[in-house]
């Protein structure tokens, strides 16, 4: 039973990853691939890892905010790590369809 209630909890995070955007693509973070993982303990306690499009964006802080308010308020989820890294790197194959049709990739 208890993997039921993680497993939603795991879906409504990432239904709540994919209203956090970058102010700069149209396209949320999700969606773009930057969310690489997302870990939920026992407890309910919340990691994500994730990347930026680029190592030098101007939006880091804020995106990492954004995803650590948002995903806290999840119902169930008690704390929330927001990681960032940089390995593997990056790239648009990363994205989902939809958001390389967004972008025009397909």
């Amino acid at each position: 039973m208890e993997n039921d209630c993680c497993h939603t909890t795991e879906e409504a995070i990432i239904a709540m990853l994919k209203t956090v955007y970058d102010p700069e693509i149209p396209v949320n973070l999700y969606d773009l691939g930057l969310i690489y993982k997302i870990e939920i303990s026992p407890d309910q306690d919340v990691t994500i890892e994730m990347t930026l499009t680029s190592p030098g964006c101007p939006m880091a802080d804020y995106l990492m905010e954004d995803v650590r308010m948002k995903v806290s308020s999840v119902e169930g989820v008690r704390h929330v790590n927001v990681r960032l890294v940089f390995e593997p790197e990056w790239n648009k194959d990363m994205m989902s369809d939809e958001a390389k049709l967004e972008l025009g990739f397909l």
